[in-house]
């Protein structure tokens, strides 16, 4: 939400105003100010000084009169996956010092759709003060979206995508660099993960939002192959990231594909929970092997309680703090960091940083081991991953 500056200009209005905050002010002096016109409700990058991460709508106003630049990460909706990617940025705006450069780390909230990312990225086009920004795709192939990075980059703003990139072979030149996790890879490990719970194979729907993101198609597409030819795809079922369209689809997939569904496969990060929901209300957890990306608080909660048999874990937390980290640099025209972080920038692929995976099983008994999968990912039991969370003081991932 924006206050608007448009309207009549009244002389003796802006004397009542300015004499009711002289009023407001000298009756208590603690009050927070109230935010400048250019700051949005979403952004969070403040912490207060009991370290809870609560945005501090006074620094917020403060900032705005030193005339920060910002540097912004997009995200699609309100999740704890971005919850996580948020404390990263809010560690790497401490840690570098960006406040010290006369930068700000924000993150803001898209709908989710493409269309709300078209004019996210032309309301950034009329805002002079941000200089980087890192966007999660949410259509690979979407070139209205393209062309609004396009624009911004000729007007000077550093460009990323994190978590989701655009089609490489068509539209690379959109952003410097993707931020995030081999996501073909993942869908590897994670259909690794389901030939080693259930090796005579059988039919598996895959669940997701958006099955044009790049994301999507990739983990789609790595599941496939990781899985190997004993499992069959029924369906990939999209919910355009609405919840209950999310459970809907995972009773539907159940009610129409009896007697060759095995196996329920969560892409996106909610997914998991909106497959547990289910089949609990069902009673039917014996009859399927569930495996899925991302660990959310109650996903965390559903595997513990034996609710799901596999995660493959992302680190959005890492594609928080070294998408900003990579954007100050390429602001500060720092070579040096651009080079230890894409030291093959210019060659195939060299645009690519990999931010991890985490395959993470309930406890040693799982039938899975670090020998099924490949020497980049980390292979973890639930405590242990737990410990991980606690060092970032995460509570998901």
């Amino acid at each position: 939400m924006r206050w608007s500056m448009h309207g009549t200009f009244s002389p003796f209005a802006l004397a009542v105003a300015w004499a009711a905050l002289c009023l407001a002010g000298c009756e208590d002096g603690a009050k927070p100010t109230t935010p400048a016109p250019s700051e949005t409700v979403n952004e969070k990058p403040d912490t207060d000084k009991s370290g809870t991460g609560k945005t501090s709508r006074a620094a917020a106003s403060a900032d705005a009169k030193k005339n920060f630049k910002r540097i912004i990460i997009l995200q699609n909706e309100n999740s704890p996956f971005w919850d996580a990617a948020r404390a990263g940025l809010q560690d790497a705006e401490n840690d570098l010092k960006l406040r010290q450069s006369g930068l700000r780390a924000v993150l803001e909230v898209n709908n989710s759709g493409a269309a709300g990312q078209v004019e996210k990225l032309q309301q950034f086009g009329t805002q002079p003060d941000i200089v980087g920004l890192g966007i999660s795709a949410v259509d690979a192939d979407n070139v209205a979206v393209v062309e609004e990075l396009r624009k911004l980059q000729k007007k000077g703003v550093k460009i990323v995508t994190i978590d989701s990139d655009v089609d490489r072979d068509k539209f690379r030149d959109c952003r410097f660099a993707f931020i995030g996790t081999e996501n073909l890879l993942g869908g590897r490990e994670l259909g690794a993960c389901a030939a080693g719970l259930r090796p005579t194979g059988g039919g598996y729907v895959t669940f997701v939002g958006h099955k044009g993101a790049q994301n999507a198609i990739e983990r789609i597409r790595g599941f496939k192959e990781g899985a190997g030819p004993k499992f069959q795809l029924l369906d990939t079922m999209t919910d355009g990231t609405d919840r209950p369209q999310a459970r809907e689809n995972v009773r539907n997939a159940i009610q129409n594909h009896k007697g060759k569904l095995t196996t329920l496969v969560g892409i996106w990060s909610y997914n998991a929970p909106a497959i547990t929901d289910v089949v609990k209300e069902l009673g039917v957890r014996k009859d399927y092997t569930i495996v899925v990306f991302d660990a959310e608080p109650i996903a965390i909660q559903e595997i513990a309680a034996g609710n799901i048999d596999a995660m493959v874990v992302q680190n959005p937390y890492e594609m928080g703090y070294q998408g900003v980290r990579l954007l100050k640099a390429l602001h500060d025209q720092d070579k040096n960091i651009v080079q230890m972080m894409l030291p093959h920038h210019g060659q195939p692929d060299g645009d690519l940083y990999d931010t991890g995976l985490k395959i993470v099983v309930p406890d040693e008994k799982s039938p899975l081991n670090p020998g099924l999968f490949g020497p980049k990912t980390e292979f973890l039991t639930l405590g242990k991953f737990k410990t991980w969370l606690n060092k970032y003081r995460l509570e998901g991932s």
